[in-house]
């Protein structure tokens, strides 16, 4: 237990700590907004963090496989040259334990776990009007009052476990792999089947496949993937990367995803049936993310295109697996290539060549029930030692319910967004004054590389605080019309592209009883960043900024 946590507890419930402002959450989010409003802004701060360590979905998510999709030398902070510098990735693609040592490498480097309150789950914050300040509450019984509350609570960390009948009966292990043990996993000479081939499907199953005794897979939809050609980093190639940082940096900011990927303007519709499918062979020879933003420019919005992407990827599927039959039931074709979570492997579809995988299409052979022995769908039942659920996140807003957030009026954040969220750029919503939301829901968030978004909304957050500060002005509130303004601009971004004809967690369709509404902004990381940058110029633009204290609230546009 820390200092912080002992402190608290022996004070006792009635004394209420005065803090500038509250974050929760200590991933990339989270370390990040507690350098910039600590050590930028000499804001008093306090993070409170759920797990007992620093890295938030990397310190959660510790499945065989689990790596990063975006490549290491841009899934990093871009804050400190000295940072940038000093710190090398042994692959092209950085795992989770790298991940989650660099992590902890910029806590120390940046000495933030002074205020960082560990193994403490905020349960409740709710907005004084009386003196325009947030109150927020701990498991750990901790009172505290700040100015400013921040979520910094990460997009996919509210674990889906379905609720599948039998569960509490089942005799053996099973695990999530959101909510991953510390302690490894003995899956030697192990029945082992897993549910779901989502992002953590795709990559645990070609791991627990050569150490599993046997290893079945229940697979409701198969998925397009792509080649990782995951690799050691070539020193020379660092080298050079750091050497033109700035460069990279900005083309990353600017680009479409929050990768240094130059567009492509070229149509996959315009060219010979033999020129298309060179450039999708040399893509699928790259790998990654290449493939999607660096072959033809219209596949994610032309259907018509992104029908060849699809039919390229579907024959490498029928090249790959050997069995016939198993490769019929690999080949998605109920969705575009790219309207859910674009997923890159390793030896993904190689997997289904070892004699010890077994693939069941429980989207035709359903699951019945998890027994005792393992899970039993309507054609029999599998006999298993493990079960792990690859079966996702309530994404986006799961983890904001989990705590009780009140704004104005004691109105609930969870019975504001009922229908769905709506929020202001993604970062604020009306009736919540003072809350910013790194990377909330109607931001660039899960459709970029995330550090590249992050970063961006922690310092639009941070400016605007200085804002606030220099014009005397004590609250920020985003107006209702421009919240629903921007609502109406995210779903007629989405519409425009292939998203809506996929059901997805971003429309939250792995959820039952989930409002089917698109989540992210699919605009693009560059569009989204010089409209924030547009509001921010026209005095923050859809926010009123208010002053006084006691309820005598002034509003008042400032520019």
């Amino acid at each position: 237990m820390s200092n912080q946590q002992t402190d608290a507890k022996a004070a006792g419930a009635a004394k209420v700590d005065e803090l500038d402002a509250v974050v929760i959450g200590a991933g990339f989010s989270g370390l990040y907004m507690l350098h910039r409003l600590r050590d930028e802004l000499s804001m008093s701060v306090r993070v409170y963090e759920t797990g007992d360590g620093v890295g938030g979905t990397w310190y959660w998510n510790r499945y065989p496989g689990a790596r990063c999709d975006s490549e290491s030398y841009i899934y990093c902070f871009s804050f400190s040259d000295e940072l940038l510098q000093e710190w090398n990735w042994s692959g092209k693609y950085p795992e989770q334990p790298e991940i989650l040592s660099y992590l902890n490498h910029v806590a120390d480097r940046f000495d933030l776990r002074r205020d960082i309150q560990f193994s403490t789950r905020v349960t409740s914050a709710l907005f004084r009007e009386a003196d325009n300040r947030w109150e927020i509450e701990t498991d750990q019984g901790d009172r505290v009052s700040a100015q400013f509350l921040i979520t910094a609570i990460g997009c996919i960390s509210a674990s889906n476990v379905p609720d599948i009948k039998g569960l509490d009966s089942f005799e053996g292990e099973w695990y999530h792999t959101g909510a991953w043990p510390h302690e490894p996993v003995d899956f030697n000479n192990k029945r082992v089947g897993i549910i779901g081939t989502g992002s953590s499907g795709v990559q645990s199953i070609p791991v627990i496949a050569e150490r599993a005794g046997h290893l079945t897979v229940f697979q409701r939809t198969p998925q397009f993937t792509i080649p990782a050609r995951h690799e050691t980093v070539d020193q020379k190639f660092l080298e050079e990367v750091k050497a033109n940082y700035d460069e990279i940096w900005h083309k990353a900011r600017y680009s479409v995803g929050g990768i240094p990927a130059d567009p492509v303007e070229v149509s996959a519709l315009t060219v010979t049936a033999e020129e298309r499918q060179a450039v999708y062979e040399r893509g699928w020879a790259e790998g990654g993310f290449r493939f999607f933003f660096g072959t033809f420019g219209d596949i994610q919005v032309d259907r018509r295109a992104n029908d060849t992407a699809a039919e390229f990827i579907r024959s490498k599927i029928r090249e790959t697996v050997k069995d016939p039959e198993v490769a019929e039931k690999l080949l998605p074709t109920d969705h575009p290539f790219g309207s859910k979570r674009a997923l890159i492997d390793t030896n993904y579809f190689e997997t289904y060549n070892r004699d010890n995988v077994t693939l069941v299409d429980i989207r035709h052979n359903p699951i019945v029930e998890i027994t005792s022995k393992g899970i039993r769908t309507e054609d029999g039942e599998y006999e298993l030692d493990i079960i792990v659920f690859a079966t996702g996140f309530d994404a986006m807003t799961g983890t904001f319910f989990k705590i009780d957030i009140r704004g104005r009026d004691g109105e609930a954040l969870k019975d504001k967004w009922a229908e769905g969220p709506k929020t202001y750029l993604g970062l604020a919503a009306a009736g919540f004054p003072n809350m910013f939301m790194i990377t909330g829901p109607g931001s660039p968030s899960v459709l970029s590389n995330m550090p590249v978004s992050i970063e961006q909304h922690v310092e639009w957050i941070c400016d605007f605080i200085e804002h606030l500060r220099e014009h005397d002005a004590e609250v920020a509130e985003a107006e209702r019309e421009a919240e629903a303004a921007w609502v109406d601009h995210v779903n007629e971004a989405a519409e425009m592209t292939l998203f809506p004809l996929a059901n997805s967690w971003y429309l939250g369709a792995n959820i039952p009883g989930k409002p089917r509404v698109f989540m992210p902004y699919p605009g693009g990381v560059g569009n989204y960043r010089e409209k924030c940058d547009e509001v921010a110029a026209d005095g923050y633009e859809g926010f009123t900024l208010g002053a006084g204290r006691r309820g005598k609230r002034r509003t008042t546009r400032v520019s």
